[in-house]
C-alpha cells in the first residue's frame, strides 16, 4: 500500500473495532512537553506518583520507546455510559463502571497491530494503553482529535472527554493530520469554578496532588489529608466533576463496548451496601474492574473519609 492507501486502511479497521477517532501524527520528540512536564514534576505536583519521574526520555520521545519510530497512531474509545449510579450512593467514576479498560483495550490493539501487519506488509512498533510513559494526550492533539482542555483533559469537538487514549508507535511513514492549535474552552471556566479540591489552575496546570482522584486511587498506603475533609463531595473512586460540568460533554453518547457495560452493583449499591460489603464479596465482583486498584482496603479508606 502506498501512505495514503495505508492511513486509509488504518482508520477504517480502527473504526471496525470500535475506536470512535483516530488520527496520526509525526513521530517526533515532543520538546514543549518535555519542558511543561518538567516544570510540573519540579513544582512536586505530582505528589507521591513516583512513576511520573521515572522514564522521561521515554514520556517525549518516541523513537526511545521504539527505534526508527516514523508515526504514531492514536486511538479514542468512547466509555460514557447510558446509565449512571443510585443518586445517594458514593460516587464512582464513570470509567470504572465495566472491566478494566487496560484488558478491553489490549486485546483490541493486539487485534488491529495484528490486522495492520497482514495487510500493509512490513510494519513494526507497539501499543499502549496507559500502560507505559506515553504522552497520550500530546499525540491525540497533534493527530487533530482534540485538544487539551483547561481541566487536562482532552476534549473531541464532537463527542467531548469521556474517552480512552490508546496509542500504535510504527516505523512506518503514513499520512498525517493537522493537529488542533485551538483552544476551543474560550473564556469558560467551569471546571476550574466547581473542582472541589482547587485542583485545576487558571493556566491549563493541573495540580495531581490536589485531585480527588489522586486521593482515592493514586494514594495507597496512606491517609487521606484532614484539610480534605468535606470536600470529595462523596466520591469514593475518583472524580468526574470536570468532565460533568464541561459543556463540550453534552455531545457525550453512550458506549456501545460490550466490555464496558457496568457492574450491576455499581449501579444499583446504596450507601449501606457498600458499608456492608466484605472482602471475598469485593474480590469476587470487581476481580475485573478498575475498582480492584485500590483494594478492599483502600475502598474502605475512602468510604470512612467521606462519611465522617
Amino acid at each position: 500500500m502506498n501512505t495514503h492507501s495505508a492511513s486509509h486502511f488504518i482508520k477504517q479497521t480502527a473504526h471496525q473495532l470500535g475506536f470512535e477517532f483516530c488520527g496520526i501524527a509525526k513521530a517526533e520528540r515532543l520538546n514543549e512537553d518535555a519542558k511543561r512536564l518538567e516544570n510540573w514534576l519540579h513544582k512536586g505536583m505530582h505528589g507521591n506518583m513516583n512513576y511520573m519521574q521515572q522514564h522521561f526520555d521515554m514520556r517525549v520521545d518516541p523513537s526511545v520507546l521504539v527505534p526508527g519510530a516514523k508515526s504514531v497512531i492514536t486511538l479514542l474509545m468512547n466509555y460514557y455510559p447510558a446509565t449512571t449510579q443510585n443518586k445517594d450512593a458514593p460516587k464512582i467514576s464513570k470509567y470504572a463502571y465495566g472491566n478494566d479498560y487496560h484488558n478491553v483495550i489490549r486485546n483490541k490493539l493486539h487485534e488491529f497491530f495484528f490486522i495492520l501487519k497482514e495487510k500493509i506488509g512490513n510494519i513494526n512498533g507497539r501499543g499502549f494503553v496507559d500502560s507505559a510513559p506515553v504522552l497520550e494526550r500530546s499525540w491525540a492533539q497533534k493527530s487533530g482529535l482534540g485538544w487539551i482542555g483547561k481541566n487536562g483533559n482532552l476534549i473531541n469537538k464532537k463527542q467531548g472527554s469521556y474517552f480512552f487514549i490508546a496509542s500504535l508507535i510504527v516505523d512506518t511513514e503514513l499520512e498525517y493530520d493537522s493537529p488542533i492549535n485551538k483552544d476551543f474552552c474560550g473564556s469558560c471556566t467551569k471546571c476550574i469554578d466547581e473542582c472541589p479540591t482547587e485542583a485545576i489552575g487558571t493556566d491549563k496546570v493541573v495540580n495531581g496532588s490536589k485531585c480527588i482522584s489522586y486521593f482515592t486511587i493514586e494514594l495507597k498506603d496512606a491517609l487521606i489529608p484532614d484539610n480534605m475533609k468535606n470536600k470529595f463531595e462523596n466520591w469514593m473512586f475518583g472524580c468526574d466533576v470536570c468532565q460533568d460540568v464541561c459543556p463540550w460533554n453534552r455531545f457525550s453518547k453512550a458506549n456501545t463496548e460490550i466490555g464496558f457495560t457496568p457492574i450491576p452493583e455499581i449501579l444499583s449499591f446504596t450507601a449501606n451496601d457498600w458499608d456492608e460489603l466484605t472482602e471475598d464479596k469485593f474480590k469476587i465482583l470487581f476481580k475485573d474492574s478498575p475498582i480492584q486498584r485500590t483494594k478492599f482496603a483502600g475502598i474502605k479508606r475512602n468510604l470512612q473519609f467521606i462519611s465522617t
